[in-house]
């Protein structure tokens, strides 16, 4: 038994009706977090719980516990956080279960799924502020910060290119097109990775449960939207993602979010979507070179490819688009793995 899962035990052992408790893993996920799930005694039988394994060393605990508490009290569907030991970084949580909504996903499903999420997200977005934790907002600084992680860890240390002084002036100007337009977007409540490994689907709801909601922000409208409907990790035809895209559009307007025509909002949306997903590149090259994380390579032509997507509807990217068509993608695919199909296509669980 490794230390932390004996402080952990020995924890969890101490709460009333769990002092017979043996901690299962359940899983891990991108962080140092560690999931365990344990069994506790109750009037009306045994109840299952989440014990989460947050070192103090690497995570800090309480932006999730602040949050959690505010978010449900508010009606979100985020587990209850039963009990913490910030110093040990320990919390027992209530337990959503195992069916993460990526594994329950099919053509068949999706519509009925996403309209979940999208409700959820609504609620989401008109939160008001957590009294005892400010969300920070998502600045200039945490935007740029993000984009620099594509070529950073994806364009330089995974795939060995050199960028040329014309090529990174390239980059520089998309960035800041991109940077632009999020920052012009209304402000909501944006849980920042609202995908389908971070909800879970429930028997007694159509509303998921919603984890991983530490890095909050206050920021753009169309960033947990475009997170969930271009998600990394599953890919599904343009018609679809036009219909849902709309839906939330008129749902989040009429509960007056933003007042944006279909076309701008589209255009946010997209643009949005290439901003998270170089984000999102570069963290799965991260993830392989310093946690030796490599299951998450296989996530990043189908990333890499909704940006190359979306920038051949933006004129003003023309250069930025044949760049990473003509040598990004082919650097990619002879390293890592092919594109994606454009039909729909579901990382492995």
């Amino acid at each position: 038994m490794d230390t932390r899962l004996k402080m952990l035990t020995q924890w969890v052992r101490q709460i009333p009706g769990l002092e017979q408790a043996a901690p299962t893993a359940v899983s891990g996920d991108a962080s140092f977090r560690r999931y365990f799930r344990v069994f506790g005694n109750t009037a009306t039988g045994q109840r299952p719980y989440i014990v989460m394994d947050a070192p103090p060393d690497h995570e800090d605990c309480r932006p999730f516990v602040a949050i959690a508490r505010h978010w449900h009290a508010q009606g979100v569907s985020v587990p209850d956080v039963v009990k913490d030991d910030l110093e040990q970084g320990f919390l027992l949580l209530e337990d959503f279960g195992d069916r993460l909504m990526l594994g329950e996903l099919t053509p068949d499903t999706a519509d009925h799924l996403y309209q979940g999420a999208l409700t959820e997200l609504q609620r989401i977005q008109q939160l008001t502020e957590t009294p005892d934790y400010p969300l920070p907002p998502y600045d200039t600084a945490l935007l740029d910060r993000e984009m620099a992680l594509f070529p950073d860890w994806l364009l330089t240390r995974k795939l060995g290119l050199k960028l040329s002084n014309v090529e990174q002036a390239m980059l520089d100007t998309a960035f800041a097109f991109l940077r632009e337009s999020a920052l012009a977007q209304p402000e909501v409540t944006v849980h920042r990775d609202y995908h389908s490994r971070n909800l879970l689907v429930r028997s007694d709801t159509d509303c998921p449960g919603v984890i991983d909601f530490q890095d909050a922000v206050r920021g753009p409208v169309t960033y947990d939207l475009v997170s969930l409907l271009k998600d990394c990790y599953i890919r599904w035809p343009e018609a679809d993602i036009v219909r849902w895209v709309e839906q939330y559009r008129q749902l989040s307007a009429d509960a007056g979010l933003h007042k944006a025509d279909p076309d701008t909002f589209r255009q946010w949306f997209e643009l949005m979507g290439m901003q998270r997903h170089l984000k999102a590149a570069g963290i799965f090259a991260r993830l392989s070179l310093r946690d030796g994380k490599d299951g998450y390579l296989d996530d990043i032509p189908r990333t890499v490819h909704y940006i190359i997507e979306a920038s051949a509807r933006q004129g003003a990217l023309r250069h930025f688009h044949e760049w990473l068509s003509d040598t990004v993608m082919p650097r990619i695919e002879q390293v890592i793995g092919p594109a994606p199909t454009a039909t729909a296509q579901k990382a492995p669980q």
